[in-house]
């Protein structure tokens, strides 16, 4: 067996329809396929050659609050990646004025930024350092604060991120 990647992500949420708003207007995202009444939706990254990276589907409004990482097992966030720092630096402008910002960490191997969508699923966006200045971060876990002004000034605001 030969994995060379994760595809796609699918949801259950409590309304497809206010996600494709948010995930289009937020993200970019575009919508391949819908379900008329509003029972799901896949979508696509706007520079991504999949099919899909995203499907919702609806259970309704009466649906609670996801406990994972609290009270049960789950999935924590989903990552999505931008290939220069000043799509992160955008990014990060989109989801303040979207006041859905969470939090912002610098894991050295890679820079995130961390918001939560309307159900509060939370998801990274991501640059992928690239790997000639991993150093001694491949092999270790860091969480330090992102000091994305610096890393600009670092890395230039062009440098695509990756290998």
């Amino acid at each position: 067996m030969s994995i060379i990647g994760m595809n796609h992500a699918v949801l259950y949420v409590r309304d497809a329809r206010v996600h494709k708003d948010f995930y289009s207007r937020v993200l970019g995202f575009t919508t391949n396929i819908e379900d008329s009444n509003g029972q799901f939706v896949f979508m696509r990254a706007p520079n991504s050659s999949n099919h899909h990276d995203v499907a919702f589907f609806s259970v309704g409004g009466h649906a609670s609050p996801s406990t994972a990482g609290r009270q049960s097992v789950g999935l924590y966030h989903i990552a999505w990646e931008v290939e220069t720092l000043a799509e992160l630096e955008e990014t990060k402008k989109t989801l303040e004025r979207e006041g859905c910002l969470v939090g912002a960490s610098d894991h050295g191997v890679n820079k995130s930024l961390y918001a939560v969508d309307p159900d509060g699923i939370e998801f990274e966006v991501m640059w992928l350092t690239p790997e000639k200045f991993w150093g001694d971060s491949e092999t270790s876990a860091v969480i330090e604060p992102l000091d994305l002004e610096g890393e600009i000034e670092k890395f230039g605001r062009d440098l695509k991120g990756g290998s």
